[in-house]
């Protein structure tokens, strides 16, 4: 598969209501800050803006967890856990990156997948 591929992201916001979208832009920006995911989850449930970027935000919320956890293990073996502390803290950029653009899209109001992940539905909150 092509890069280009991967990057092309698909703009859904047609599908939604412009007042769910006015009304639960910070439900959708909360989404993509680490474990704050589970206040769109439990509070807006309703949103389908909110559920469209919860689902977006959550690979890289576990994808981000699981980093931090092997870092956790692996970084008290004196050797082995600096090359993991390297190379988990370059995986690191890349989730960084989906998570702005992913709140710049929740603040702009659009349903856009992110690249790479945005086809991923793990949760199946809509």
């Amino acid at each position: 598969m092509d890069v280009n591929e991967l990057m092309k992201s698909e703009d859904l916001t047609k599908n939604y209501e412009i007042q769910d979208i006015n009304d639960n832009k910070v439900m959708g920006i909360l989404a993509y800050i680490g474990i704050l995911i589970l206040v769109p989850i439990l509070a807006a449930r309703q949103s389908k803006f909110a559920m469209f970027h919860a689902e977006q935000a959550f690979p890289l919320c576990v994808s981000g967890a699981i980093i931090s956890i092997l870092l956790f293990i692996f970084g008290w073996i004196p050797v082995v856990g600096f090359v993991f502390q390297i190379i988990f803290g370059l995986l690191d950029i890349p989730i960084l990156i989906l998570m702005i653009i992913g709140i710049i899209n929740a603040a702009n109001g659009t349903c856009k997948e992110l690249p790479f992940t945005g086809k991923l539905r793990i949760l199946k909150l809509q």
